[in-house]
């Protein structure tokens, strides 16, 4: 099994991208499960507009990330509250796939990030308005990395016990419902009711 982990702060070096190790370190430990990263800080990909449809050349790289996104069997979406909102690179990303099968019926688990006690704010953002047309499926459990700084540190002497502990275990809890999920929305896709061809795009 394959887990993408993208990362949407537009920082090189973003306290978003940390969690993502972690929660990928997180995943390695399990048997048969692969993780693969996009860093939106580090790979930034062009704004949407219709070239998009009419092969621009800025989108010269989508067909490689396709098969990335293809390979994928779930997601964590990361993303840190920036004025109580989802940066524009992530909500740029979801907006580039339609129900063609990169997101389309597989399971993510949105993960937010703040510097203090927010995050609340990006999660029910991206429940509420990104996965109509590209049919990611968040699932009902969520993370959210509060006062950051003190957790997921690379240097594990930088942690704050009491705040590092409880945040990996609610992870680890997270991280097996998003591969338990994965699982069984791999027998729906291939199950043959999905029909995008009729109804490419949600209500």
């Amino acid at each position: 099994m394959k887990i993408g982990v993208i990362v949407g702060s537009h920082r090189k070096d973003s306290e978003s991208a940390k969690v993502g190790r972690f929660l990928c370190a997180q995943l390695t430990t399990r048997s048969d499960v692969s993780t693969w990263t996009l860093d939106l800080g580090k790979t930034p990909l062009p704004l949407w507009d219709e070239t998009l449809w009419s092969d621009g050349p800025q989108w010269s790289g989508i067909p490689a990330l396709k098969e990335e996104l293809d390979e994928c069997d779930g997601f964590i979406m990361i993303a840190p509250e920036w004025h109580g909102m989802v940066p524009a690179a992530l909500k740029n990303f979801l907006l580039l796939w339609a129900a063609t099968g990169e997101l389309s019926h597989k399971p993510a688990l949105a993960t937010a990030v703040s510097a203090a006690e927010g995050g609340a704010y990006v999660i029910a953002e991206l429940r509420i308005s990104s996965y109509k047309n590209n049919r990611l499926c968040w699932i009902p459990e969520h993370l959210i990395a509060r006062q950051v700084k003190s957790i997921c540190n690379d240097d594990i002497t930088a942690n704050d016990d009491a705040l590092q502990q409880p945040f990996a275990e609610r992870a680890n809890y997270a991280l097996d419902l998003l591969l338990a999920y994965a699982d069984a929305l791999g027998g729906v896709r291939a199950s043959g009711v999905i029909n995008h061809d009729a109804f490419m795009n949600g209500m």
